[in-house]
């Protein structure tokens, strides 16, 4: 009997219809020789520190560092306290005897980096010795999962993400006990604060940014603004320079010719500048791009919109939704255009299809060197029923940005006029030539500036425009916006440094913060340990959380950039990097940053403790 194990109960049954098994055993189905059996996603953790002999919190045990990691069942809280999940217990016992029985062993969890590590934590607390080999797709259409079976790989090839996972999972065990044990004791075990070696950094960004926000003091500035008219057609032009001094502004104003005077004398064209600007369309979607995208067009919370994505993969809609790519290779690209040839019926694109099977498709997603495990988020061609609205929606952004991905350039004609009237004047004017792929959705350019005219008359240099109007415009200097989901998503891509260019930003994500599959759970994360909430759709530290990043701050441990290369690290062991030299130095960080946060805790103390409360009166 082959026994194939897949992440969860949902997917193993997924797996045996498309065998043909049909008969339901407890825990698992079998037939055709073939018997599928489950996870509940992770059913195994590292062991809590009272299992290697660290029992209570207290400054003597600290750094906890166990010379062999222990596997534990998953627990559940319960009126006596947590205890061992009766449910996994028995999972785990059933597949045991499978294992036991197995002539053959299929991993059929997720195709990732946790996906792996919550097959082999089983494998491994099962002490089982069998070979293994792995089942490696990015969709879940029965023709994928049947091509999947027909190329298992070797269970070795995938040792070294196996590492990377067991890596990632010690290291989060060190940091984020040592760390929020020593910063609660040192705080008087008032209350659990919890740190982390990703979400304190990412509280951080939060912080800093709310703090920044908070202490911005505006600055008023000063332009003026003149309109001119060329045969009719009336535009603006802003002063080149800005004024401090509101008299500085009036006094150059007054020298603009008076619009009464009958014109005479008003702007004088110096230069006229029109260059055509190509603008590439966007790379496919990865699972971070789509959260982003999401974000600001719904409203939807990255993890609302994971769970989404999920659904829509175990349905068999889109491809793979964990992945980092934003590039296909030339095989999935081959399949390309059939995709494009089904939504011909699409209610909302499918005039785009059918303009797009009518010329070269534009290849700029299509990169085989820049697909890790998984490629970009794809439809798979298979036709969506009676979706929920929201599951509608980010379908629609993943055959939405597919259609703009492979579409033509946008092509613009950007104007640039310099006029002069007592004072240097511009006057910008953006014209869409061509839409290209930013008719898929119809939208404008979201960086189009305020001050732009929508189109500029045809002028010479040298020719003089009457000037209709004019006016001195009071302004003031803005902070940085307020983190949304959004642009956290983006910030977290590149350790929190601001980068709008998506492809610069791309080569850049392998030394962020997480991974797209685990920053959705940072955010929620963090929302449940009450250190940040949602207000509208903008992410605000609460009390507590300002707290303790105050104390934290300059700690390594609130450093972005510093735990984004342990993410790095991360990636770098999964292609072969040594083991042995990560460990190493994620237990001298550890050292470092429990020593650091146990000297901490005494101004938190102070911060967290109650309010003296007033002596009451008696009469």
């Amino acid at each position: 009997m082959k026994i194939v194990i897949a992440e969860k109960p949902s997917v193993g049954r997924e797996l045996a219809k498309v065998f043909g098994a049909t008969t339901k055993k407890d825990g698992y189905i079998e037939g055709k020789g073939y018997s599928f059996t489950w996870a509940f996603g992770h059913l195994l953790q590292l062991a809590p520190p009272q299992d290697y002999g660290f029992i209570g919190w207290r400054r003597q045990h600290l750094p906890m560092l166990p010379k062999k990691f222990k596997l534990a069942i998953r627990k559940i809280k319960t009126k006596d306290g947590m205890v061992e999940d009766p449910g996994v217990r028995k999972q785990l016992d059933i597949i045991k005897k499978l294992f036991d029985e197995a002539e053959e062993i299929i991993v059929a969890t997720d195709a990732g980096r946790e996906g792996e590590l919550i097959f082999r934590y089983i494998y491994y607390f099962l002490k089982c010795k069998k070979p293994f080999r792995r089942l490696w797709i990015s969709s879940q259409t029965d023709e994928a999962i049947k091509e999947g079976f027909r190329n298992l790989k070797p269970g070795t090839d995938y040792d070294t993400l196996f590492n990377s996972a067991h890596c990632r999972s010690e290291s989060d065990w060190l940091v984020g006990m040592n760390a929020t044990q020593a910063l609660s004791i040192s705080a008087g075990n008032r209350s659990v604060l919890s740190l982390g070696r990703v979400q304190t950094p990412t509280l951080a960004m939060i912080c800093s940014r709310y703090l920044e926000i908070k202490n911005f003091v505006p600055q008023l500035y000063y332009q003026l603004a003149i309109q001119l008219d060329k045969d009719g057609q009336l535009f603006r032009a802003m002063s080149v320079n800005n004024f401090d001094k509101k008299e500085d502004a009036e006094e150059l104003l007054a020298k603009i010719e008076d619009v009464a005077s009958g014109f005479s004398n008003g702007g004088k064209i110096l230069s006229v500048e029109a260059k055509p600007r190509k603008e590439p369309p966007p790379l496919l979607h990865d699972l971070s791009s789509l959260q982003q995208e999401a974000n600001k067009r719904k409203g939807f919370t990255a993890d609302q919109t994971l769970n989404l994505l999920q659904g829509l993969y175990e349905s068999k809609l889109v491809t793979y939704p964990r992945t980092g790519s934003r590039y296909i290779g030339d095989d999935v690209y081959a399949g390309v255009p059939n995709l494009i040839d089904k939504l011909k019926v699409h209610k909302d694109f499918g005039k785009q299809a059918e303009f797009l099977l009518t010329i070269p498709l534009n290849k700029r997603s299509v990169n085989a060197k820049k697909v890790t495990d998984h490629h970009a988020i794809l439809p798979t061609g298979e036709s969506p029923y009676q979706l929920s609205g929201d599951k509608q929606a980010v379908y629609d952004m993943v055959v939405g940005r597919m259609l703009e991905a492979f579409h033509q350039e946008c092509v613009k004609e950007i104007t640039k006029m310099s006029v002069e009237s007592g004072s240097l004047f511009v006057a910008n004017g953006t014209v869409i030539r061509s839409a290209g792929w930013r008719s898929v959705f119809n939208e404008t350019d979201d960086e189009k500036k305020d001050e732009d005219n929508p189109a500029l008359p045809k002028v010479k240099k040298g020719e003089e425009l009457p000037i209709t109007n004019k006016a001195l415009l009071e302004k003031q200097t803005k902070p940085k916006a307020m983190y949304n989901e959004a642009s956290l998503l983006k910030a977290l891509e590149t350790s929190g440094k601001d980068i709008e260019d998506e492809e610069l930003r791309y080569a850049m994500k392998d030394s962020g913060l997480g991974t797209p599959a685990t920053r959705a759970s940072i955010i929620e994360t963090l929302i449940n340990r009450e250190y940040i909430s949602r207000e509208k759709r903008n992410l605000v530290p609460t009390a507590k959380g300002l707290a303790v990043y105050d104390v934290v701050k300059d700690q390594k441990i609130a450093q972005a950039e510093l735990t984004g290369q342990w993410e790095k690290r991360l990636e770098e062991i999964r292609t072969g990097a040594s083991v042995v030299d990560f460990k190493a130095e994620i237990a001298d960080y550890t050292k470092t940053i429990t020593n650091e946060l146990l000297l901490a805790g005494n101004t938190l103390a102070a911060k967290l403790a109650p309010p003296p409360q007033e002596p009451t009166k008696v009469d």
